[in-house]
């Protein structure tokens, strides 16, 4: 069985080095001015971290930028192939040139590496990175599998990434913001319902349910089973002692039933305007002079 490429080998092993174009590109990084970089179009992250980002470019002032960017050229000028963040940073905290390792590339390859430093600093979400390996497949006519080696990763984990993009709207945003785990995402995607997928996506949220406990709701509804209602709490002796009291000082059904230990809902049943009026006046005594 032949070896995937593992992302433990860094990007330097993917790439070849540019041939050098002068005793400092020989030597290592050359510092470039940085308005003449461009952003990689292949970039698959969308989102920056405003709040990180800032922390960088704090770190930046302080320190300096440490590791290089590396690059490729673009006619005169040159785009990024890794470190977009730090490129962003760098602008953030004002300076105008940056390290940089000039490397020859394709552009097959600078989405492989995007995808690649990405995941090795764990900057993607699951719906970006699934984003990226379609974006790998279509524009560069690859399979599952040949991508998901090019990129150091298992085909079913490639595979189980791009289910992800076939959730409810709803549900990617919850997934993104974080409300819940990839592992859940993943147990809904077998409702091809979307009513059904938002009903459960709603109790997740709602009890903090696990995974496990999701995938048997799930299957419930596959099955054709509804799901189950959660059991209210049984009155107490108490509780209904209570509503007799109450029951016998309005003289009207009143009931009461609990949603938690602490909590619940108290209802008064009138009949006519005059039952209403005779319970507001039971209520507040003199104050219900109106």
């Amino acid at each position: 069985m032949s070896k995937r490429r593992g992302l433990g080998k860094g990007l330097e092993a993917l790439i070849p080095a540019a041939r050098p174009v002068s005793p400092e590109v020989q030597s290592g990084a050359l510092e470039l001015p940085l308005d003449r970089i461009k952003p990689n179009p292949h970039q698959p992250r969308q989102f920056f971290d405003q709040d990180r980002l800032a922390d960088l470019a704090n770190s930046i002032q302080e320190h300096g930028l440490i590791q290089p960017l590396v690059v490729t050229r673009l006619g005169e000028d040159y785009q990024i192939i890794a470190g977009e963040r730090r490129w962003r940073a760098s602008k953030l905290a004002g300076l105008t040139s940056v390290p940089v390792i000039i490397k020859e590339t394709t552009p097959q390859q600078m989405l492989e590496l995007a995808i690649i430093e990405n995941i090795q600093r764990a900057d993607l979400n699951p719906l970006e990175e699934a984003q990226a390996y379609v974006q790998l497949i279509e524009e560069f006519g690859l399979t599952q599998e040949v991508a998901a080696e090019r990129v150091g990763r298992s085909r079913t984990a490639v595979t189980n990434k791009i289910r992800l993009l076939e959730l409810a709207e709803v549900t990617k945003s919850a997934l993104i913001a974080g409300k819940i785990s990839e592992g859940h995402a993943r147990a809904l995607l077998g409702l091809k319902k979307e009513s059904d997928q938002l009903q459960i996506l709603e109790k997740i949220i709602e009890r903090g349910l696990t995974v496990r406990q999701t995938e048997a709701l799930v299957r419930q509804i596959m099955a054709g089973d509804p799901a189950p209602k959660p059991k209210r709490p049984t009155l107490t002796p108490h509780d209904k002692e209570m509503l007799a009291r109450f029951e016998s000082k309005l003289g009207t059904k009143v009931e009461l039933s609990r949603s938690e230990e602490n909590s619940g809902k108290l209802t008064i049943h009138f009949y006519s305007q005059e039952e209403l009026q005779a319970i507001f006046s039971a209520i507040l005594g003199q104050d219900a002079q109106m």
